[in-house]
Formats: C-alpha cells, structure tokens, sequence
C-alpha cells in the first residue's frame, strides 16, 4: 500500500498550539508506524492554511474568544466544512471540546458560536477557575492495542482491552460532557451552531473515558469521540506523555488512507 504523506494542522489563534505541534512530532518519533509516513505540521490561522489540512487539533484556549477570532478571520465556517461536510479527522481539547459539542451549557450571555459535529453537551468551566486546576491520573483504556475506540463506527461505550498505565491528565479551566445527545437533538439557548446537523446516520458517541468513575457508570466523561471527531477535556499537550497524541495521529491517518484509497 502507497505511503500518503499527511497535513496536520493546529488552529493557532489562541492556546498551546506550539505545544500540541511539538508532542505530535515527539509521537510520531515514538512510534515505528508513525515514523514511516512523511508528516507536515502546520499552524492555521485562515482557511488557505486550512485547505492544505488532512488532520486538525483545535487546542485549548477561551471558547468564545476563539470561536469570536475565528469569526472575524473569515475561519469559523471554513472550519465547519471541515468538521461536520468534510468530515476530516478533528481533535478539540478543552475549549477545543467545547468548540465541536452541538449544544453548550453555561455558555457567555448570548451564547457563542460553535463548529459543533459532535452529539454531546458540555459543561463549561465545570471544576471552577484558573486557581482550581489540577493533574490526576486518568483511566484510558481506549489507548490500550486493539481497544474498540479503534473503531470509530463501534457502538461500544466503554472501550474493551487491557487497560494501561493511567494518563497523567492536566485539566485547566476544564469543561466536562454532561450529555450525549439523541441524534438529531435540537440546539438550545447558550448555544449556535449554523449548518447541517450531524443527527441522522451519524455513528453513535463513544465515551473513552471518565473522571474518578469505573466502567460505565459514575464520573464525569472527559474523553469522547464520533466519526471523525475526537474531544478531550483535558489538555495532553501539557504533559510530556504522547500516548494520547500518537493514538489519535494513527486513528487520522488509518482515516485519511481510507478516504484517499476510495476516491481514487
């Protein structure tokens, strides 16, 4: 099978877009099947950087002043098309998250613009301030070798396969998915996303992991991923592990070689 090289872009507006660019490098150094591709990282600030993009992490940040600079750079509805038209690999930390979730609670007054494409709703700002952030060791199983979260048409909730050293994870000012919505759910006030819903025929969300829970029950969910879309409440590219980095570049790129091999 022909190697395809692969773009992967990083919105660079607000947040630790450096971080993220520097742990994928380190992830694909770290693994023998990464290695052997040939790779771009890009930082994406308008939609010509954008159109050159396979992949795209939207980092952390502020959500609504993210979603605001996107708007005013003419990126907000280029990356939609990416996101729920496209349906390109998409990775959102923390407001990243908040960013690609279909409805939003405790959102500014008068809501804020969203990307939306994935069938949740998220909690802002769910453990408080900047002053209680904190690190705690995480469950991921889903990044355990032939986990289901492989799969990302699987209707598994809880990912199977032995589990692995947890992840240290570092939440800021994190949100959480306080729902996973019905396909088709309306969008309610807080709110607004423009465009097609991902509802009808959309693969179902699955959660890869929670807070302080066990299994499929209690915790707050921090981990999820539909199709082509993956959100973290936590910030990965904080910490010097690049599981999380590595498993989503590997699920992109199986993704990317997919679509490529189809229309060819």
């Amino acid at each position: 099978m022909a190697v395809f090289p692969v773009t992967v872009g990083v919105v660079a507006l607000q947040g630790a877009f450096v971080e993220h660019i520097a742990l994928l490098r380190r992830a694909v150094d770290a693994s023998p099947s990464l290695a052997a591709r040939p790779f771009t990282f890009l930082q994406v600030r308008n939609a010509d950087e954008l159109a050159r993009c396979d992949a795209l992490i939207v980092p952390g940040g502020e959500s609504t002043t993210l979603a605001l600079v996107a708007a005013r750079s003419g990126l907000l509805e280029p990356l939609r098309t990416f996101v729920r038209v496209e349906k390109k690999p998409t990775w959102g930390t923390c407001a990243g998250l908040i960013l690609l979730a279909e409805q939003v609670d405790a959102a500014k007054e008068g809501g804020q613009a969203l990307i939306g494409g994935l069938d949740v709703r998220v909690r802002r700002n769910h453990f408080g301030r900047q002053i209680n952030s904190f690190e705690r060791d995480v469950d991921m199983p889903f990044l355990a070798a032939g986990s289901d979260a492989s799969n990302p048409d699987n209707s598994g909730i809880v990912p199977s396969g032995p589990s692995p050293t947890p992840f240290r994870a570092v939440f800021i000012r994190a949100p959480v998915v306080s729902e996973v919505l019905e396909h088709g759910a309306s969008n309610e006030a807080g709110s607004v996303v423009d465009g097609q819903s991902p509802g009808v025929g959309a693969p179902p969300v699955q959660v890869l992991s929670r807070l302080d829970g066990t299994g499929s029950t209690g915790g707050n969910i921090v981990a999820v991923r539909q199709g082509n879309i993956f959100g973290t409440s936590f910030h990965p590219e904080l910490t010097d592990d690049v599981r999380v980095h590595a498993w989503w570049l590997q699920q992109a790129v199986q993704s990317i070689d997919r679509s490529r091999l189809a229309a060819a």
